[in-house]
C-alpha cells in the first residue's frame, strides 16, 4: 500500500486522482506513525520550503520520513517533495531540509540565462533522464509539467536521473538508492506522468 503524506503542503486529491487512474489505491496519511505500516510513501508539495519543513515539524513527520527511507522502502517526493528530502534551501533565507540527498536548493540563476525567461519555470519542459526504473516505457521526448522558481543542486552527480534545460540544465530527478524525486508534477503530465507513476508501483 502507497501512502500519500498529508501536512498540508500540496494538492493531494490529484495525486490520489492520478494513481486511481492506474487502479492504485493510495492513502492520504496524517499519522506519522502509521507510516511505517506501508510500502511506499509520497511526498508531495506546494508552496515555499521553509513553510513546508514548518508543517512536518509540527505534525512530527520529519523523522517518521527518515526512518521510512532508512528501513529500505521506497520514497518518492514530487515537485516541492523532491526538494525536501535536500539537506538545505536558500528559499526566503536558509532552511534545513530533510538531508536524505545530499545537496541545496537555490533560486534560478537568471544571470546565467542565454536568453531572457520567466521565472517562475511554468509549462511543458522536456527531462533528459538515465536509464532508470522510475522512466521505463516513457516517451522518447519525455516532456512533462513543471511549476517551480527554486530547483535542487546535487552533491553527488550519480544522484542525477534526469535533468532539465531551462536558461541552463538542472537536476529535475535525483534517486540516492530507495530515495528519488521528480521536480515536474507527474500528477499533471498526462501520460508520461502517469507512465513514472506506474513505475513507482512497480518498484
Amino acid at each position: 500500500m502507497i501512502a500519500i503524506v498529508d501536512y498540508n503542503m500540496g494538492n493531494l486529491a490529484s495525486v490520489k486522482n492520478a494513481f486511481a487512474k492506474l487502479g492504485k489505491d493510495t492513502v492520504v496519511e496524517s499519522d506519522p506513525a502509521k507510516f511505517k505500516d506501508y510500502d511506499k510513501l509520497i511526498l508531495p508539495g506546494v508552496g515555499a520550503f521553509g513553510d513546508a519543513m514548518e508543517h512536518l515539524k509540527e505534525r512530527n513527520m520529519v523523522n517518521a520520513i527518515k526512518e521510512f527511507a532508512a528501513s529500505g522502502k521506497y520514497v518518492l517526493g514530487i515537485c516541492l517533495g523532491m526538494q525536501l528530502l535536500f539537506e538545505s534551501s536558500e528559499e526566503f533565507g536558509h532552511h534545513e531540509g530533510l538531508g536524505l540527498i545530499k545537496g541545496k536548493v537555490v533560486a534560478f540563476d537568471e544571470s546565467k540565462f542565454s536568453e531572457p525567461l520567466k521565472v517562475p519555470h511554468m509549462g511543458w519542459n522536456r527531462m533528459f533522464t538515465t536509464d532508470h526504473p522510475l522512466f521505463k516505457n516513457l516517451d522518447e521526448e519525455h516532456y512533462l509539467y513543471f511549476v517551480h522558481t527554486y530547483h535542487a543542486v546535487c552533491a553527488n552527480k550519480e544522484d542525477i536521473i534526469g535533468t532539465t534545460n531551462y536558461g541552463y540544465d538542472f537536476a529535475s530527478a535525483v534517486a540516492h538508492d530507495n530515495v528519488m524525486g521528480i521536480q515536474p508534477h507527474p500528477e499533471k503530465s498526462h501520460k508520461n506522468g502517469l507512465a513514472i507513476l506506474e513505475n513507482f508501483i512497480n518498484l
